[in-house]
């Protein structure tokens, strides 16, 4: 976020440098708390695609130094004003409220929480935050588990070999994204997978009952994944916040409830999803299926008699499990798909993030409050020097 941005007009870029933020993203953060509570009873985080830090930046303020933000910070503002209102026309004082000085400066008092363990993973270097261990390292190389574990808990021996945390984490949070190509159905495939490389790491450190949030971008297909995370959630929400452009593909994914399968042990050694591995689970599916003899049934409508090759199994209200002939006909016009719910975050009242507004006469714009460390772009800008600019050297005037 440097200071000759082309979205320098953007409310929310500007606000982020006078608040003190690293990105304008904090605001999305932020703004997912509002609704779902996110930081509620958590005190270990690990933060995926972390770079340039602003997420892991809301979770120091928030978790370490205690600040209070969005939802919270207006309830405290509200129950600070009833305690007041209370004191100032109540007939006897209650013995719970005391003078307004002493109000102010009880609801102001930052309340750090105890025991918070924050983690931050990215390929790109991340300058220091107060409190936050960062790891530079690859989220979908599985040699980045021990990396995390040994971050998450000192003690972890690699020698044993598990790929489970000792302590889990209450919340795993991941605001990647890859290089946009403009070719969407690309760039969402690639996406999918970063959130499955995401989800993967997820599922080796989040405790029971934890929260998972990510990055998406919306297509037509979407739903699949949304189902795919019902399995381990009990809640899958899709959310929008007020800061993220109108005009953007993305959204974030809000997965409540860690609740993982009986027997499952997850490994990126073995990841989800199918790749290579769809002929063996095409295999599996197969021996699977019920062994039975050719059956052939009379169609009621045409009155010929055809060959039933497809079963499913039906079970009664006694417990008993059979085997029937499956119709497809009946299940072609039933939609077995799960969509979830789609939420918009933010006030209302908040600034429209793809709305231009008016500076006013004597704005000063200011500096980034943490210039890029390692941008991409960096090689690009010293090979356009090494040419002499953007139209490569010019010749000698003769």
């Amino acid at each position: 976020m440097g200071k000759s941005s082309k979205d320098k007009r953007d409310a929310y870029y500007r606000l982020a440098k006078e608040q003190g933020w690293r990105a304008r993203s904090a605001f999305k953060l932020l703004q997912l708390d509002e609704e779902f509570d996110l930081f509620a009873n958590v005190t270990r985080v690990v933060d995926l695609c972390a770079a340039p830090g602003s997420w892991s930046q809301v979770l120091s303020r928030v978790l370490i130094k205690g600040e209070k933000f969005g939802r919270t910070a207006w309830e405290d503002r509200e129950a600070k004003f009833r305690q007041q209102m209370l004191g100032v026309f109540g007939s006897t004082q209650p013995p719970f409220v005391s003078s307004a000085s002493e109000i102010k400066s009880e609801a102001d008092k930052l309340r750090p929480r105890e025991n918070v363990k924050i983690v931050a993973v990215d390929l790109q270097p991340i300058s220091p935050l107060p409190g936050i261990i960062t790891l530079r390292a690859d989220i979908t190389h599985p040699a980045t588990v021990p990396l995390l574990l040994k971050a998450l808990d000192p003690n972890y021996d690699e020698k044993t070999k598990s790929q489970q945390a000792a302590h889990p984490v209450d919340l795993v949070i991941s605001d990647g994204a890859p290089d946009v190509t403009g070719l969407h159905d690309l760039d969402i495939y690639v996406q999918s997978q970063l959130l499955f490389a995401a989800l993967n790491l997820a599922l080796c450190v989040l405790k029971p009952g934890g929260k998972f949030v990510a990055k998406i971008f919306r297509g037509k297909n979407v739903d699949v994944l949304y189902a795919q995370l019902k399995i381990f959630f009990e809640q899958v929400h899709v959310a929008k916040p007020r800061s993220s452009r109108a005009s953007s593909v993305e959204a974030f994914i809000v997965c409540l409830n860690f609740q993982p399968p009986k027997g499952f042990s997850p490994s990126l050694e073995k990841p989800l999803g199918v790749g290579f591995r769809l002929n063996k689970m095409t295999e599996q599916n197969t021996r699977s299926l019920p062994i039975t003899a050719p059956m052939v049934m009379q169609n009621q409508a045409t009155g010929t008699w055809e060959s039933i090759t497809h079963f499913v199994q039906v079970t009664d209200e006694c417990g008993i499990t059979k085997v029937e002939p499956e119709d497809h006909r009946q299940h072609a016009e039933i939609d077995i798909r799960w969509i979830a719910p789609f939420i918009a975050c933010g006030d209302l009242s908040a600034f429209d993030s793809d709305a231009s507004y008016r500076l006013p006469p004597d704005h000063v714009p200011l500096d980034p409050v943490q210039p890029p460390t390692a941008p991409p772009y960096k090689r690009a800008l010293e090979l356009r020097r090494a040419h002499g600019g953007a139209y490569g050297k010019t010749s000698p005037k003769v």
